[in-house]
């Protein structure tokens, strides 16, 4: 698991956690503010009937005909009210007044009259002076029949502090049900939309917190895979430290590897032609005859001028590597280059007996014209080595139309590269024997050409031709804006 899913997971578990209980409390505390708000308007609602009824209410005894009156015309209106999501048409109060006793003898429903409500706790606590409510089912095992019943006392006239009867409010749930179930729905898609944006910011938050850990990693295999790569800059002060120790482990470790590696690879590469000079001067100490004479000191001219090349071609690498040798930044057209290049390598392929072909469109870019005109003829002056007489070699220069890149491809028809050496055409001071002499180079061109690639943003790959035809395709891309 990456860190980056970690801290999103982390974030998760404590913001998203948090949002949803918050979202789950109050979901579930939304139908009881309904019915609190329900019960405080029907208590308000019973007290203004229990007071109307008072007016209408004659020597303390409730008369059922007044009541009638009172009460039908309400329920026999029709209305149209649009509530919020809800339509309401009919009143759907239920109303039932009972005497001192408890007994029924007004309800609105028309079903209960004369019914003995004495123990039910809105009227038996109302007449012992208590705030008098209940809740019941009207139909056994029916949600939506939940009803809330509120009462109140109605007053003697003549003595306010006796209960001549007692008249109870009660209000079907069913629309309130409605109510909260449209608010539910309301604040399951703000719940929906907020954690979206939780969801959306943990992500970003994520990404923040580890995109440095990301660049300097990508940094490291960079330098470690040895492709150019500068330091990222990267915000913070702590992200800073990390950035600058970085940087200073990196300059550390390249420069006692450097050393180690060029101080190895320059002495195993100079102990040959040195043992070549020192036994050439030995025998020529000797005076040996004329001929043999001259032939000493042809070796001893030719082995110096190896070392020559090594020492210049090794100088030249590590200026590229440790990037103190920095490309000139100028408009260019590889095509023109590499007309140069070819024209140059024209006689050494004639020589041999090489059918040299170039193909070159325009490949306008930015980059260092010296640097590139000296990958390029490396690359087809190894081909030209590895190439048998009467061979060909393809040299192709163009802009690549489905890429922002322009390319130099040389493809030859020698023998190809063994499998053994595949992965090591890189490294420097690895070569591999001409055909036909047997000779090896310094094993330093190849070195220089990615090096060359890598200073302008690009790439170079060589391998075995991909067609069936027997030769090897070397390939240098670089972006057309380079440098």
């Amino acid at each position: 698991m990456t860190i980056r899913t970690r801290i999103l997971l982390v974030y998760l578990l404590i913001v998203g956690g948090g949002f949803y209980y918050l979202l789950q409390r109050s979901l579930d505390g939304l139908a009881p503010r309904y019915l609190e708000s329900m019960e405080e308007s029907l208590a308000d609602t019973v007290n203004i009937l229990a007071s109307a009824i008072e007016g209408v209410t004659d020597s303390d005894v409730i008369d059922p005909a007044r009541l009638q009156s009172l009460f039908d015309g309400a329920y026999d209106r029709r209305f149209e009210a649009l509530i919020y999501t809800m339509t309401k048409t009919r009143v759907d109060l239920r109303v039932y007044v009972t005497d001192a006793a408890g007994r029924v003898i007004y309800d609105s429903a028309g079903r209960d009259t004369g019914a003995d409500f004495s123990t039910w706790l809105d009227v038996s606590k109302t007449l012992r002076g208590e705030y008098g409510a209940r809740a019941t089912h009207e139909r056994r095992g029916d949600p939506s029949s939940f009803v809330i019943y509120i009462a109140a006392p109605v007053k003697s006239r003549a003595d306010p502090a006796r209960a001549i009867g007692v008249v109870s409010v009660g209000k079907p749930t069913a629309s309130i049900n409605a109510l909260v179930e449209a608010a539910r729905k309301r604040m399951f898609v703000a719940g929906l939309i907020g954690g979206g944006l939780i969801l959306a910011v943990g992500i970003a938050f994520s990404i923040w917190i580890t995109t440095p850990v990301t660049r300097l990693t990508a940094y490291a295999r960079a330098v470690r895979d040895g492709r150019p790569a500068s330091l990222p800059r990267l915000a913070g002060r702590e992200v800073g430290e990390l950035r600058q120790a970085f940087e200073e482990m990196r300059a550390a470790l390249e420069g006692k590897t450097y050393v180690e590696r060029y101080v190895q690879t320059l002495t195993h590469e100079i102990k040959s032609p040195l043992s070549a000079i020192r036994g050439a001067a030995e025998i020529l100490a000797e005076n040996p005859p004329p001929d043999a004479h001259d032939r000493f000191v042809g070796n001893i001219r030719t082995e110096t001028a190896r070392v020559q090349r090594i020492v210049d071609q090794l100088l030249q690498l590590a200026a590229l590597e440790s990037r103190k040798a920095r490309a000139e930044s100028a408009h260019i057209d590889l095509a023109a280059i590499a007309r140069e290049c070819a024209a140059a390598a024209e006689p050494a392929a004639q020589a041999r007996g090489i059918a040299l072909s170039l193909d070159a469109a325009p490949a306008p870019l930015r980059g260092d014209k010296n640097l590139l005109a000296q990958a390029l003829s490396n690359l087809l002056q190894n081909a030209i080595e590895f190439t048998p007489a009467g061979g060909r070699i393809a040299f192709t220069v163009a802009p690549d139309p489905q890429t922002r890149e322009v390319f130099a491809r040389v493809e030859d028809t020698g023998p190809g590269i063994p499998d053994y050496a595949a992965g090591r055409l890189f490294d420097r001071f690895y070569s591999l024997p001409r055909p036909g002499s047997g000779a090896k180079s310094t094993g330093l061109g190849l070195s220089l050409v990615r090096e060359i690639a890598h200073l302008h943003s690009g790439e170079i790959a060589v391998a075995n031709r991909p067609d069936g035809i027997p030769g090897t395709r070397a390939e240098l891309r670089l972006p057309r804006r380079a440098v």
